[in-house]
């Protein structure tokens, strides 16, 4: 599609994956959103946190949590650059978001449409709307680079 533009949660969260990157983190963006106005972003920093939770999409749902005073985010909308991994996928499930949209997959270590597919699971308590692909060149180029650069 000609003339067609990322929406702005998932620029952000590519600009938060950047930021991660040039940290020295694994570059991974996510960006919460409620009725369509950003609440919390964040990045991948384990590293620098030395927390091995703290994964971009850990941090931005704590973030939007405390930001909206609840720890169920119903009517809000996460926008990350990898799939989320099971542990991330958790905490989605835990927090009730209702829709995920995920630029890149991951089939190492994603658990959304790979690996655990946790929302798939008959015990999962709640089960997101999930759309991927979205920014999916630049997500995927990101970690290419970070990973090229450090082999």
């Amino acid at each position: 599609m000609t003339g067609w533009t990322l929406p702005v949660p998932m620029a952000r969260a590519l600009a938060q994956a950047e930021q991660s990157a040039a940290a020295g983190e694994v570059p991974i963006g996510a960006v919460v959103t409620c009725r369509g106005e950003v609440v919390a972003e964040a990045h991948n920093e384990p590293r620098a946190t030395h927390d091995p939770t703290a994964h971009a999409e850990i941090l931005a749902i704590r973030r939007a949590a405390e930001a909206l005073g609840s720890e169920r985010l119903t009517d809000c909308e996460l926008w990350v650059t990898l799939e989320p991994c099971a542990m991330c996928a958790g905490a989605i499930v835990h927090a009730r978001i209702a829709k995920l949209y995920y630029a890149a997959s991951d089939p190492k270590g994603g658990a959304v449409e790979h690996g655990a597919r946790v929302f798939e699971q008959d015990q999962c308590l709640h089960k997101p709307e999930v759309y991927s692909g979205m920014g999916e060149a630049r997500a995927a180029e990101l970690l290419r680079e970070f990973f090229r650069e450090r082999r």
